[in-house]
Parts: structure tokens; sequence; C-alpha cells
């Protein structure tokens, strides 16, 4: 960024203090601290520099740290011959990932241990051992070869987080299949445009679920999809919600309890190739089309594994409930990483503030959760309701709290940090993407913490912030980059996969820096080597020659006492080139007075300076957000505007739209 770019205000996260430091017992346990005592590495500042500097060594260390078993070794950990954008893992090897989430543990101790946890709105419960959900899945791959899909062919998954969607994701993947998993609250515009990119040629839905106690239909959605996507052949619904007036297609569509009992429990693991395609997943972008990023066998759940293993210390036999849906990559996520730790995931199918905001703690009581995950955005929301919902559960599983999703405030992370971890565990900061299968950053449990900051890249992630002109800076705002590839890295965006290609992945990640990945967040390195989200770069406001991202503005509206959560744009301005305006959503309590407004815009110009004062602070109810909590603040931009949406298909509540526009 260059010389103008506003210092860090007071309020702001750069000048926290430490909130949280490890118990050395905790340390002397950590899976990351045995991993470095076995390759005889000091410290994490050492780690860091040799998984970065020698990426084939490292990530041929975590294959063997995560005990990933192959069908035939791998003869090269990477190619590297068509550049740092198009690398090759494991070349050469054979290996099906579902060998190493299920099959291996068969006849192990393991087998008899829950793998799935799932709680419904309506708090019915179910378990499956590792055992049971084997034999499913066998049950499940049978029927798919028995309708002539195998390797290769592209399946949609667009159903609620039901034990069900395990069975089937994890069954595409037994047949060498193509994962295409879907956000099971999309509309038809986006089920098409996704089913019809990938060329699916079969799609598992349900009848519907349930949210805050009324029934959503789902199978008519995906019918009306379909209706225009001719290569999908086969429709497998489950019966969810047990409605009697579902929709069928007689020769198409498929009930899963009808296909399911046909077929035999025992059925072989297609032998894949570790580059093999695994998965397409799909991500929206700030302008054109969503984006489908293509992942491998040995590529998604490598990354995801280890960062569970090694920064999230998750250990075989604890358990991990994410909030998330099967169509963000937090869901696949989830899967993936658990299982290969022989580790336990908790799946809940309904709103996690229904019917009373102590909905969410009592799931971690009843299922034993060790690791939370959760978005700041939804604390923020909890945090309303005070602390008695909090403090009504026990809570004493949890070993640590993971955040992703959105950046943090200090006000709300201390909250979290003492009202629900008693000020005695970490919130672990985690932030990457569907493009990197993980995490850049993250926190540990190694490593002191400061409140909204992350302890730093994970293993193997060279991670840098620099400059406009691609130089490394500490102490102020730049972009995040990374300089070294990595197991977890999208091959590429589907259809846009080869080395030659002038394609959209270039120049969505590489077009800006020589053989450099900008991942398009600010970021900023404290004094004390504490990392910093602030939001993402396309969001940048320039205001006079002065940039700044949005979240430094949000930082500080948040901070008052009466906002519960806000955002920041920039709009045009004919002698400014931009100028700020912010939306507040306030705690309830708080009238919309203009009194408010104009001490929330003295609270700007306090910390940040006139020339940096919103033009406007505009109250509205609720944020336009995706499922996972992300606010879509171009989507905001361009409904204050009165310009295009472009895809809003990932919102989830669409009627946020309006509410700006009405703000206006």
């Amino acid at each position: 960024m260059p010389a103008s770019v506003p210092a860090p205000s007071s309020s702001f996260p750069f000048h926290q203090e430490v909130a949280w430091t490890p118990d050395p017992e905790v340390v002397a346990a950590s899976n990351l601290r045995r991993f470095m005592d076995r390759h005889g590495i000091p410290n994490l500042d050492a780690l860091h520099s040799r998984s970065t500097a020698d990426p084939a060594w490292f990530w041929d260390a975590v294959l063997a740290d995560l005990d990933l078993e192959f069908y035939r070794e791998y003869e090269q950990v990477v190619d590297l011959s068509d550049g740092p954008e198009r690398p090759t893992w494991c070349v050469d090897g054979k290996m099906n990932i579902v060998h190493n989430l299920l099959d291996k543990w068969q006849g192990t101790p393991v087998e008899t241990r829950s793998a799935l946890r799932w709680e419904g709105e309506d708090g019915d419960t179910k378990t499956l051992t590792y055992g049971e959900l084997h034999r499913r899945v066998g049950r499940c791959a049978n029927a798919l070869r028995d309708m002539g899909l195998g390797q290769g062919d592209r399946i949609g998954l667009y159903m609620p987080m039901t034990p069900e969607i395990v069975v089937a994701f994890l069954a595409i993947a037994k047949i060498g299949g193509v994962l295409l998993p879907l956000f099971s609250g999309y509309g038809v515009g986006a089920l098409v445009t996704r089913l019809q990119g990938a060329g699916a040629t079969a799609l598992f839905t349900a009848d519907g679920f349930a949210r805050r106690g009324r029934a959503i239909d789902m199978k008519e959605t995906a019918d009306a999809a379909v209706a225009q996507c001719p290569s999908v052949e086969h429709v497998i619904v489950h019966r969810h919600q047990g409605r009697d007036d579902v929709p069928m297609t007689h020769g198409r569509d498929h009930f899963w309890d009808d296909v399911m009992a046909e077929h035999r429990t025992e059925a072989p693991t297609a032998r894949t190739d570790a580059e093999d395609v695994l998965m397409i997943i799909y991500t929206s972008g700030t302008t054109g089309p969503p984006k489908g990023t293509v992942h491998t066998h040995c590529g998604f759940p490598v990354k995801a594994a280890q960062d569970m293993f090694h920064p999230m210390d998750l250990k075989p036999g604890e358990t991990m409930y994410w909030m998330s849906d099967m169509g963000w990559m937090m869901g696949p996520w989830l899967v993936f990483g658990t299982l290969t730790l022989g580790a336990t995931m908790v799946l809940y199918d309904g709103a996690p503030d229904h019917p009373d905001p102590g909905r969410l703690w009592r799931l971690v009581d009843a299922h034993d959760v060790t690791h939370l995950g959760v978005s700041p955005t939804l604390i923020r929301a909890l945090k309303t309701h005070g602390d008695a919902p909090v403090t009504a559960s026990d809570r004493s599983s949890l070993r640590a709290i993971g955040s992703t999703g959105s950046p943090w405030d200090p006000e709300s992370w201390r909250w979290c940090f003492h009202t629900v971890l008693n000020g005695e565990k970490p919130i672990l900061n985690y932030s990457g993407g569907t493009e990197i299968s993980g995490g850049i950053l993250c926190g540990n449990f190694l490593q002191p913490l400061k409140p909204a900051a992350f302890s730093g890249p994970v293993p193997g992630m060279d991670a840098d912030v620099v400059d406009e002109q691609g130089r490394s800076v500490r102490g102020e705002v730049g972009e995040l980059v990374l300089r070294t590839p990595w197991i977890g890295m999208t091959r590429g965006f589907w259809g846009e996969t080869e080395p030659d290609a002038d394609d959209r992945y270039h120049e969505a990640y590489w077009d800006r820096f020589e053989d450099t990945w900008v991942h398009g967040d600010f970021a900023a390195v404290d004094a004390d080597g504490c990392w910093y989200i602030l939001g993402r770069s396309d969001d940048t406001i320039n205001v006079a020659g002065k940039r700044l991202g949005p979240a430094e503005i949000e930082a500080l509206l948040n901070a008052h006492d009466a906002v519960t959560e806000s955002a920041a744009i920039g709009v045009p301005h004919d002698v400014k080139g931009s100028e700020i305006v912010a939306f507040a959503v306030l705690e309830p309590g708080y009238d919309e007075t203009d009194a408010l407004r104009e001490a929330l815009l003295q609270t700007v110009v306090d910390e940040m300076g006139k020339p940096l004062q919103p033009r406007e602070v505009l109250f509205v109810d609720a944020l336009p957000k995706t499922r996972n909590a992300k606010v879509m603040r171009r989507v905001i931009r361009a409904a204050y505007l009165g310009d295009d949406l472009g895809d809003t298909s990932s919102l989830e509540a669409p009627h946020t739209v309006d509410a700006i526009r009405a703000a206006r």
C-alpha cells in the first residue's frame, strides 16, 4: 500500500495486549510440538522457515504424520516444471482418500468409535460409528454403480446437513466420482449455473428441511433446476421431512431408502490417481460467473486434516462441530479432516439460536464438543442476549473455539473469550478460502494470543504482507500474498485447467506479482508478530488517495455500545474519488435517532480523522450475508447505488438487500 495508508487507530486490534498464554503442559502434549520434536525443529519460527524453503520435504513429512496410505507410493512429492501456478503433487501415486477416511479403520479400535453425531432442530439425534458409516457408504456406492455412475462423473449434493449427506459424499468419492457440493439454500438459478457448469450426471437431494420450525421444500427447487440440466440422469431423494407428496419423475428419480435397501454393504474403493479430480466447489467472486475450484484426492483433504491436526490440535477421538453447510468449503473440510484423524464430527441441521439463544451451548454439552467453529458475526448476534444463555451450560468439554468468515472486533472477541471460554482456552482465528482448501493463517496452542489476532501462518503456508510494489511491510496494512505453492491449492477452475490456458484462474491470483499468489485480503503484522485480516482488498475504499479497508471503519462502529454489527462501503465522489457510507445494525433497546447517528460519525472522526468521516451512517435491521456469515459488501454497494447486484446466489436472506435500498 502507498505511504498514504492511514495508521491503525488506537481502538483497532494492532495495539491489543496478550490475552491468552498457553500452558506449558498443553504445548508439550500438542500434535505440532510432537511433529517438531520428531524432525529436530526447535521452534515454530524454524518450522515455518524450513516448511516454506523446502515444501517437498514438508508435505512429505505431513503425509507421513497423518499416516496417509497410498495404493502405489508417489515417486515425487511435487513437480513444479509447469511453474508455481500449476504444480503436480504426489506424482504417479495412487490413492483414494476414502481408503484413509473409512477403509483403513475397519478391524481397528477406531471402527467402533463415533464418526458422526447428528442433531436435528427438533431435538432428534443419530450417531454412526466408523463401522456403520463404512457399511452405509458401501451400500450407497453400490447403488451409484448400479445406475451406471463411476469414475469422473460429477454428482451434485443439494441436501441439508444430515447423516445421509455424509454417506452420499463419501460414496461419490469411493467410486471415483467428482463431488459437487451445493448450498442447501440455493435457488433454481444458482443450481442451474453449477450443475450445467460441472456437467453433472446425477444429483442427491431431499424433500426438505426445517428452519425455526418452518418446513422448507427442496425437491421442487431441485426439479426446476434439473429441468434445465439435461446431463442430469439420476436424482436420489432422501425423505428427510417424511413428506408423502414428494414429486417424483419416473425413471429418473429414486428414493434414498429404496436404493439403499437393494444393495450390499461391501463395495470396492476405486483406485484413483492421487491427482484425480475429487471435488469441484464453487466460489463467487466480485465479477463474472461463479468459479469452480478444482481439488484432488491428495489436495484438499490433506490440507484440511493438517490444519485440524497441527495448529488446531484436534486429536483422535476428539469431537469437532464447525457450523457450516456442505455447499461451503467448511462442510467438506469438516468431513475430510475429522475422518482422516479418527475424530468425530458433529452435524446440526437447524438454526443455532432456536428455540432460544442457548441452543448452541447445549449442543456443545450434549455432544462433548472439544473444538467449536463459529463466525464472529454469530458471536456478535449471540452477545446481544447477554451471558445467561452461555453460563446456563457447562462447556467444560471445549478445548478451543475456532472462528472464520469475517474479521473480529476486539470487544466481541473478549466476550467470547471470557464468557464462553472462561478466559482459559484459545480462540483459533482461521482465515483462508475455498481455493486454499483451508487456512492461510490460524491461531495455535503454542503461541500467545491477542484479541482478534492470528498467531501466524499455518505451517507450510509461505504468507507475507506486501505493499503495491510487492515489498514486504510490517506495522501497516498491505496485501496478503503467498510465495510458495502448497498441497491444498486449487488445481485451477473447472474447464480452465490446461497449463497454457488464458484463464480466470491466472487473472484471479497470479497476474499482479510474478510467481506470487495474491489472495485478495488486507492484512497486517504487528510488532509482536501477530497477524490480522482486515477484510477483502477488493472492498478497498480510496478517499482522496487515502486507502483503507472497510474493517477499520467497522471496528470503530462495532465498539459502540449501540451497534451489533456494521458494514462500510466506498461510493463515488466527484472530488475525492470515493467516500464512505456505513450501515449499522443496532442492539435491542436502542432507537434509530439522529443523535446516535451523529455520535457514530464522531466516533470515526475522532479515531480516523475528519477526511475519513463517512458521508452517512444508515440504520438497517440486518446486513446481506452468505450462509457462512460473510458480509457481502459488493452487494451492499450495488444495492445502495442502484446497480446490478451480480451473483447473489449465496445470500442467506435476499430481503436484506431491500433493507439497504430502503435505507438509501
